[in-house]
């Protein structure tokens, strides 16, 4: 298994003044699916920060975005050694195959893979 990337993910009410402060720290917008922006840095395009004002086929929200090469792998190891899936493994209508998990310290990680 191994890590793609990484994505904070900073709930808000004001996406637009959100992407206005991260914008002047030099990010730029790589996806926006209305309920959750995507922006990168345009000289390190996997510097990414992600911003949402709730998820959109989840009954939470994610602190966290940790893109895997095989995410039915990743899925397995966590469900067996007894973590708690918050969100089960599922394919999404934007492309990804992903699912919820809760870390120790109580965050929600959202665990994907692009399809």
């Amino acid at each position: 298994m191994a890590v793609r990337r990484v994505v904070p993910i900073i709930h808000t009410a004001d996406t637009r003044r959100s992407r206005a402060f991260y914008g002047l720290l030099g990010f730029e917008e790589v996806m926006d699916h209305g309920w959750i922006t995507t922006l990168a840095s345009p000289s390190v395009p996997a510097a990414q920060v992600s911003i949402t004002t709730g998820d959109k086929t989840a009954p939470v929200t994610p602190d966290l975005s940790i893109e895997v090469d095989d995410v039915d792998a990743v899925h397995a190891a966590l469900r067996d050694s007894g973590a708690e899936i918050v969100h089960p493994l599922q394919d999404e209508e934007w492309g990804v195959r992903r699912f919820f998990v809760r870390a120790p310290d109580g965050r929600v990680v959202n665990v994907l893979s692009h399809r």
